[in-house]
């Protein structure tokens, strides 16, 4: 043991009470790693001199040493007793929201919410919700859901969930209230325009499954498609929904309308899936990895929607994968994109598994165009601007990628300086009983003359009655 002692020294001194400390440890054969331990961090004790004459650029250990001091302090000194967990989340969190607006550490909680959304299927109640202007409006309930059910409508504003007030809170907590296991209740406490007294509804969840695909025939045998979101199955969704308009249409369509509007994204594969019904071939989209092309999705040469006209509508809340299609469509110049400027968010984020879990959601990759267009904080500039009419209003202010404080540049790794966000996150126009964000809620069988200015447009492109001369 002397020798073993001695063999130390040169590289670590031990005062002499902790030396017998380690002797007495020693001897133990099943604490031997204890020893090894305490050897390990006593030697990073002496060659913190070094340490410390690196910069904080070559060398994380220092920053270490003031998050393990920091929790020792709080864990010590703090008025409350603290949850050891909830601060070490909290310093993931913190370190994972510095790199852009869509990196996140996501506990176990938020990362089943995450899956169940990209899946498509939850424990709910199955109501499509908005959190606007400080309240959770009814979008509307799903079809067969026990929302439905219960007689909730669009329009109906929830001020409670479980004798909890919505106001302030939230949205990721309020969409954790409404979820839960199969065969539990919740308590909705609900305001309905134009009635004075609350109304009460105790809901018991079910698992929710819900559709990203919305169809409908139009006038003169044009197809009407809405994708609401990229989650497992959306593909498969529409070649079935374009089979049944084909069916109605009598084995033939005119054209098609493919509603992408307020489509925040989701699953690359499933977009990419898509647009490839559209093309004959070619790029759908690359990406890359630190300036260098990692990956290049190419069309094949059988897509079912590859032929007669077609328009693509987009809008401000149009983004990612949503933005990833509209610009392979426009880029082979297979379609008509009609809207209003997107989001701009170009970016890939890779989901990786935690232990016990949780997950990160870390940015990977940018998306550019086939044209080699990069998408991330520029979006997809439409071939036909049409705005809603909600944004005439000159008290909304539109927030797009750009706007967000430390968002990706457009290329490369130079940060781009980050533009003030003047109106607060969830300034979002104000629905109404026809439209919601600028989107029929009801589409009419012959859109011309709609509300819904962009939808009127695209079906008079479709059906020839207005001509547009694409430049791309």
């Amino acid at each position: 043991m002397t020798t073993r002692s001695k063999q130390l020294e040169p590289s670590v001194y031990i005062p002499n009470p902790l030396k017998s400390i380690v002797l007495r440890i020693v001897r133990a054969r099943w604490l031997v790693l204890v020893c090894l331990t305490l050897v390990a961090f006593a030697g990073g004790a002496w060659t913190s001199a070094a340490a410390r004459a690196r910069t904080a650029r070559d060398s994380p250990y220092e920053l270490l040493d003031h998050i393990a001091r920091a929790l020792v302090l709080i864990e010590n000194e703090y008025v409350d007793p603290v949850d050891r967990d909830r601060l070490l989340q909290g310093a993931i969190k913190g370190m994972v929201a510095e790199l852009d607006p869509h990196s996140a550490y996501l506990p176990a909680e938020d990362f089943t919410i995450f899956q169940s959304d990209t899946e498509g299927r939850f424990g709910g109640i199955g109501v499509e919700v908005d959190f606007a202007n400080d309240y959770v409006t009814v979008i509307a309930p799903i079809e067969g859901s026990p929302a439905e059910r219960a007689g909730i409508l669009p329009g109906d504003r929830i001020l409670a969930i479980d004798n909890q007030a919505v106001s302030g809170q939230d949205p990721t907590e309020l969409v954790r209230a409404m979820r839960g296991p199969s065969g539990t209740n919740v308590t909705l406490i609900i305001r309905r325009d134009g009635e004075e007294k609350l109304r009460s509804f105790v809901l018991t969840r079910e698992v929710i499954s819900v559709a990203s695909v919305r169809a409908k025939l139009l006038s003169d045998n044009v197809g009407y498609i809405r994708i609401k979101a990229f989650q497992t199955g959306t593909h498969a969704e529409l070649t079935q929904a374009t089979a049944e308009l084909r069916a109605q249409a009598g084995g033939a369509l005119r054209g098609l309308l493919l509603d992408l509007r307020n489509n925040p994204g989701g699953l690359v594969n499933e977009a990419r899936a898509v647009a490839d019904e559209f093309l004959t071939g070619g790029v759908i989209y690359t990406t890359r990895h630190r300036d260098q092309i990692v990956d290049e999705a190419r069309a094949h040469r059988s897509g079912g929607l590859r032929r007669g006209p077609a328009v693509v509508l987009v809008n401000e809340y149009s983004a990612s994968a949503a933005e990833l299609v509209a610009g392979a469509l426009q880029d082979h110049r297979r379609a008509v994109v009609v809207g209003t400027p997107t989001f701009g968010k170009g970016s890939v984020q890779a989901i990786v598994d935690l232990p016990g879990g949780a997950g990160i959601r870390l940015t990977t990759m940018r998306y550019y165009t086939p044209g080699g267009r990069a998408i991330q904080a520029k979006g997809i500039e439409p071939d036909v601007l049409v705005e809603a009419a909600y944004a005439k209003d000159a008290s909304f202010g539109v927030i797009r990628e750009r706007d967000l404080t430390n968002h990706l540049s457009p290329e490369g790794p130079e940060s781009t300086p980050p533009r003030p966000n003047a109106n607060g996150p969830g300034d979002y126009p104000t629905s109404d009983t026809t439209t919601h964000l600028g989107v029929s809620r009801d589409v009419p069988d012959d859109p011309t003359g709609s509300d819904d200015f962009a939808l009127s447009i695209g079906y008079q492109i479709v059906t020839g009655v207005l001509t547009h001369d694409r430049k791309r």
